[in-house]
């Protein structure tokens, strides 16, 4: 927790509400008496986010102790005289035109990188190796790189970086209302930059606008632009020109997706020696991962076999977590296409488009990279696939073999069958990104309109009234700010769930009622509705992870319990830990074991007030260790897996339900963050009755996306269970579990149904295991 000042992000969040000019609604004048403020911090204190794992980077940690002064924010599209050397009413018409000319620029030329890349140990091999005509001449060779010479001559126009920023200035305050940086990092940024740190900026790819935003907002701040790596397929070639002078490394124009690059022969050399000649010459970096498929980790295993190679010494990475408060409509998880008239149109549409809603940005601690692969910092020696942790489980019932970590070879496309790298290797590359995604996750601040979803989706399907929604908005916060998370909000309670009311005005339905004093909001029963309340209420999904996966162990227990509500905490433990492997990618830190998760997870529920500990009545007493007939134990273990709770007769304690004052039904709430990530997970077990197979792998998730749509209107609600990103986890789950095998083919990779999994009997035990922690 960092002091907070009055950095004026109040005053900036109701300029923002005033920009709206919508009619204040009815219910606003009668609960005027309990109007208070919300603050986005507590008491006098903010949430520091963004620090440095205590674990995998102690050093790097260490050096940002005592350096927590909050320095409040600083809005991008806000520019004014006071951000000159300039006073003046000329000043005033022209000072983002002033202030842009006097930031500070860092130009890059391309200079002789082709030469120094050609020449280069790794791609001489994977020419030699590409050549088949034994007689073919080095010039002949060298020939090949020609689709990659763009890409290698990317560099940084000084004057074009200087005329671009200023349009994206004004270009993004016709889009947004503003967007505000958080300052607490910048110093150890600059510090970082001034000793010569290799920078690398991570961030969770949502938009082709996060590729735009990280630049602009290191521009502003006098910080070297990054080369920033874009997974776009840019058709025009006036586009790609201007494009790689701004130091963006696009695909190269021969493919159209990036697993058609990686599928090339000379891409992944390439791109590798590309990327250490722009760390040689002391450039940044930008690169984005996908939550879904986890594209873009690739480039984080290059630059790690790059320091263990010896090319580069080390670099700092920097987490950034950017938050909306709206979805954007440009989505990268697919095949993005991009031409001149479709940029030409977008910007047209930007002149008769009012700024709505607001960006939130945080930039992270830098870390070593170097120091996070020491050994013993991020142990991987427990990985196992899942079909190893869960299998026995699901089968037979068995619970020897589940404790581990769950391996995710598939985060690394274009390594997963590189020979020269060990499966510890891959394994430590997998965890470089999983860190790198819950750190970018847990670096976003919460925006109201992603409390408001997730209220509305999760806990209020069937309608709220305007006066409990602002309590529990208030008491919603203030469980965020106590789980360290930031919120990108401030103000009185009518105002903050009227503006993010007015902004997912699309997809909610606001009734007067006759009966009640206020009226009855509810999300629309459409199926763009429930997507687009789902994708806002991810970022509260993520920071109530672990209280989510102890309530669904809790009803998974309550489907067998009969005895008021009470287990043990054996049991409990090992339904968590169960429910742990299913999580998608990114939602639990790869530095901690499952096993420690899974206590945490209920130990959550209790601090929250949904378990209330009790002391089983047929053992004896915990304080009385002279009727026990085992003395303590005692052990000394270096192992970062071993938990004190190992010393523990757990059997001792049981836990019984309890209902918190300020939400009775929370143990309910938390179960419905997971069930829609759940359900699709039983519904897609349910479409291998009727999916034929062998079948291509884009053929195959796009029938079980078809199912899940078809499944969704036949029930007429759950559509967030249908998305496009939720058939491909739901598939790629599938994979892991062994229940889909994967047979690579001249046509590509083929997915069949396992022998084991083709028996009725079996599917019906897998979803049977599934539905137990299923809330509906």
């Amino acid at each position: 927790m960092v002091q907070e000042k009055n950095d004026g992000i109040n005053n900036n969040n109701m300029n923002l509400l005033r920009q709206h000019n919508k009619p204040a609604l009815s219910w606003e004048l009668k609960i005027k008496k309990k109007v208070r403020t919300i603050p986005s911090f507590l008491g006098n204190f903010r949430p520091a986010v963004g620090q440095c794992c205590h674990q995998c980077t102690p050093d790097s940690l260490r050096k940002n102790l005592g350096k927590n002064s909050f320095l409040g924010f600083d809005n991008l599209l806000d520019v004014s005289e006071t951000k000159t050397r300039y006073r003046g009413w000329l000043v005033r018409r022209l000072c983002c035109a002033l202030f842009v000319s006097g930031l500070k620029v860092f130009g890059s030329p391309a200079g002789d990188r082709m030469q120094r890349i050609c020449q280069s140990n790794r791609v001489r091999e994977a020419l030699a190796a590409a050549a088949h005509p034994e007689g073919e001449i080095c010039q002949e060779r060298l020939s090949r790189l020609t689709p990659f010479l763009p890409l290698i001559n990317t560099c940084i126009s000084s004057a074009l970086l200087r005329f671009t920023g200023w349009a994206m200035l004004k270009m993004f305050a016709s889009v947004f209302g503003s967007i505000q940086v958080n300052l607490n990092h910048l110093s150890a940024l600059h510090k970082a930059s001034r000793e010569g740190s290799l920078l690398v900026y991570v961030y969770l790819r949502q938009s082709s606008v996060d590729c735009a935003l990280i630049p602009l907002v290191l521009f502003c701040h006098n910080l070297r632009v990054p080369y920033t790596i874009c997974p776009l397929h840019v058709n025009s070639p006036f586009l790609r020109s201007v494009l790689n002078k701004l130091g963006v490394v696009l695909l190269p124009s021969s493919v159209s997706t990036e697993l058609d690059a990686e599928m090339e022969t000379l891409y992944s050399p390439v791109m590798t020696s590309l990327i250490g000649e722009l760390l040689h010459e002391g450039q940044a970096l930008s690169v984005g991962v996908s939550a879904v498929s986890g594209h873009g980790g690739q480039w984080l295993a290059r630059i790690r076999r790059l320091i263990k190679d010896g090319s580069v010494p080390d670099v700092s990475l920097v987490p950034v977590g950017i938050s909306y408060d709206s979805v954007t409509n440009t989505n990268l998880q697919g095949s993005t296409q991009v031409c001149l008239r479709s940029a030409l149109q977008w910007l047209w549409d930007l002149f008769w488009k009012k700024p709505e809603g607001s960006v939130r940005i945080h930039l992270g601690q830098p870390f070593s990279l170097k120091e996070m692969c020491e050994p013993g910092r991020c142990r991987v020696d427990k990985w196992l696939p899942l079909q190893n942790l869960l299998l026995p489980v699901i089968l037979n019932s068995r619970v020897d073999d589940m404790y581990g970590k769950r391996q995710m070879l598939w985060l690394l496309p274009s390594f997963e069958c590189t020979p020269e790298l060990s499966p510890s290797e891959k394994d430590v590359c997998v965890a470089i990104i999983l860190h790198l995604m819950f750190s970018a996750a847990s670096c976003k601040a919460v925006m109201s309109t992603s409390i408001v979803a997730s209220l509305l989706l999760h806990r209020y399907r069937k309608g709220v009234s305007a006066s409990t929604l602002c309590l529990d908005v208030a008491w919603l916060t203030e469980e965020l700010l106590f789980r360290n998370r930031d919120v990108g909000f401030g103000g009185s309670l009518v105002e903050v769930v009227h503006y993010s009311l007015s902004l997912l005005s699309p997809h909610i339905i606001i009734a007067a009622v006759p009966s009640r004093e206020d009226p009855l909001i509810m999300s629309h029963p459409s199926a763009a509705a429930a997507l687009h309340l789902s994708h806002l209420a991810q970022t509260v999904t993520h920071a109530f992870t672990l209280e989510c996966v102890g309530a669904c162990a809790v009803s998974a227990m309550l489907r067998e319990v009969v005895f008021s509500g009470v287990s043990s905490r054996t049991e409990l433990t090992e339904r968590a830990l169960q429910l742990c492997h299913l999580l998608p990618p990114g939602s639990m830190p790869p530095c901690q074991s499952s096993q420690s998760f899974a206590l945490d997870a209920i130990d959550s529920l209790v601090r929250c007030g949904v378990l209330i500990t009790e002391e089983n009545p047929a053992a004896a007493p915990k304080c009385d260790f002279w009727k026990k007939e085992s003395s303590l134990k005692w052990t000394t273990t270096d192992d970062p897996y071993h938990s004190d709770s190992d010393c523990e007769e757990q059997d001792l304690w049981s836990y019984k339900i309890s209902q918190p004052s300020r939400c009775p039904d929370m143990l309910f709430f938390l179960c419905s963050m997971l069930a829609g990530h759940l359900r699709t997970l039983c519904w897609t077990t349910m479409a291998l009755d009727i999916v034929d197979t062998p079948l291509a792998e884009a053929e195959f998730v796009r029938q079980i996306h078809s199912h899940l749509w078809n499944t969704a209107n036949q029930k007429k609600q759950y559509y967030e269970s249908c998305s496009e990103e939720a058939a491909h986890t739901a598939v790629r789950t599938l994979i892991d579990l062994g229940v889909l095998l994967e047979e690579r083919q001249t046509g590509g990779v083929f997915l069949g149904v396992s022998p084991l999994f083709q028996l009725s009997e079996n599917r019906q035990k897998l979803h049977c295991f599934i539905t137990q922690y299923l809330y509906s």
